[in-house]
């Protein structure tokens, strides 16, 4: 059952699931993106679950406030066993308020941690978000991350983050939490794209299989070595297409640049004849660095170089002042422009994009990065964060100038990159892959 609610002029979604005895209750205070996706996938594949959930808006006021609000709106029951929430939540708070669900077995799913998060400078952080979710690691009986660099950069930074403190403060807390920590990966749904895919790719693709096992298994605190090995698969998984997350309240119209036609195939014409593709599928936000990537493309032009690009992701209130004059200096080169709401037309992009470039400042896990390396394309990742989990080193650049002359070697010769397959395995970390581990870490055998 589903019922909703107008409150302050929010439209807030209370999901009740019909079991009558629910056992598992799924808590998100900021309902959207990854969010969204992962209790959406818990939900629908995990037996006798509850949701409860607030809209993906004012994530620092979702950080402060959201656990007095659940506490007023989760009805008691005497059959919950398991209460998972992301670390938005002040789970510390809750059971506070609520003691009949301090006895659950308590999980926390980091998918970014404020200790180490990107801020502008330093007296921007503001101190109580990591606080919080240091005091709900406290009270969480497993502390979930979704990469070893996640976990590490967050425990690592507790010590530091508590120096703040003037005076009177807490110790061991790393050494309390550590125990609880295991990392499992975000699991990806990955949709057969097969009709999307250009003929370049499909010949890549096809009679390709995988050697690299499955994701992290739960209990262990380590995630994917760097020691990658083996060949990219593609696996076709038997998913349905599902709606990409649309919370952004700016959609922008994508159009056609100069090296394709609309409606036309990628794949027509020499792949020498044909411009490098290039997309850049992040949130317009000043962690992502746009700037750098945006620099980057400028050189490229002024080199005389041909290129293509694509420029995805979502838009919130404050979009940087370099997307303006981007779209105004590559109008000659945009293929696509904007978020795409609809799955489907994501995808495809994707899928006819050569190079897929990160330049964050801010990357705990990076899914934009792994659907297009599954859809085909060749990755550029920076040397840092968690791109050295997943990525291997010919995969990596150090400096905006190794990120240049990469791209630079690939607008020369593009049919290099089309026949590159891409020594990284999508498919292990699909929902397919890791739905066996959240399960398990839905049981409550362990509490």
């Amino acid at each position: 059952m589903t019922s909703f609610r107008r409150e302050s002029g929010l439209l807030v979604k209370m999901e009740v699931e019909s079991c009558r005895s629910p056992s598992v209750l799924l808590v998100e205070p900021f309902y959207g993106g990854s969010h969204k996706q992962l209790i959406d996938l818990l939900k629908d594949n995990i037996d006798d679950c509850c949701v409860f959930s607030l809209p993906a808006k004012k994530w620092h006021w979702r950080a402060r406030t959201s656990a007095l609000y659940f506490s007023q709106n989760i009805p008691k029951c005497s059959t919950y066993r398991v209460l998972f929430s992301s670390s938005v939540l002040n789970l510390c708070e809750l059971v506070a308020l609520r003691p009949d669900l301090a006895h659950l077995k308590k999980v926390l799913y980091f998918h970014e941690n404020q200790l180490f998060y990107p801020v502008r400078k330093n007296q921007e952080r503001d101190f109580q978000y990591g606080y919080n979710q240091v005091l709900s690691c406290l009270v969480s009986d497993v502390v979930v991350f979704n990469s070893r660099f996640n976990m590490d950069s967050f425990l690592s930074s507790i010590s530091t983050h508590m120096k703040k403190i003037p005076d009177h403060r807490p110790k061991g807390l790393e050494q309390l939490i550590r125990p609880k920590c295991v990392v499992l990966n975000f699991p990806l749904l990955l949709p057969d794209v097969s009709s999307l895919l250009p003929k370049h790719k499909q010949r890549c693709r096809c009679g390709h299989t995988s050697a690299q096992t499955g994701g992290q298994t739960i209990g262990h605190t380590s995630a994917h070595t760097d020691e990658q090995t083996g060949g990219q698969t593609t696996g076709q998984m038997p998913l349905s297409l599902k709606s990409h997350s649309s919370d952004s309240p700016q959609h922008f119209t994508s159009g056609p640049g100069p090296g394709l036609e609309p409606g036309a195939d990628p794949d027509l014409g020499s792949e020498e004849q044909r411009p490098l593709y290039i997309v850049w599928p992040h949130r317009w936000e000043h962690d992502k660095d746009p700037e750098l990537f945006f620099s980057v493309l400028f050189r490229l032009k002024e080199s005389g170089l041909r290129f293509n690009v694509s420029v995805l992701g979502e838009t919130f209130t404050d979009v940087p002042e370099i997307f303006t004059e981007a779209q105004r200096v590559l109008s000659d080169q945009i293929l696509v422009w904007g978020f795409q709401p609809r799955k489907e037309d994501y995808l495809k992009v994707l899928c006819d994009a050569d190079v897929v470039v990160s330049t964050a400042k801010h990357e705990f896990f990076g899914v934009a990065m792994l659907e297009a390396v599954y859809c085909g394309c060749f990755p550029l990742c920076p040397n840092s964060l968690v791109y050295p989990e997943i990525f291997p080193a010919h995969y990596l650049y150090s400096t905006p100038a190794q990120l240049y002359k990469r791209l630079q070697e690939f607008c020369r010769r593009p049919d290099v990159v089309r026949r590159h397959v891409v020594q990284v395995d999508p498919a292990s970390f699909s929902w397919t892959q890791l739905k066996d581990q959240f399960q398990s870490l839905l049981m409550d055998s362990e509490h």
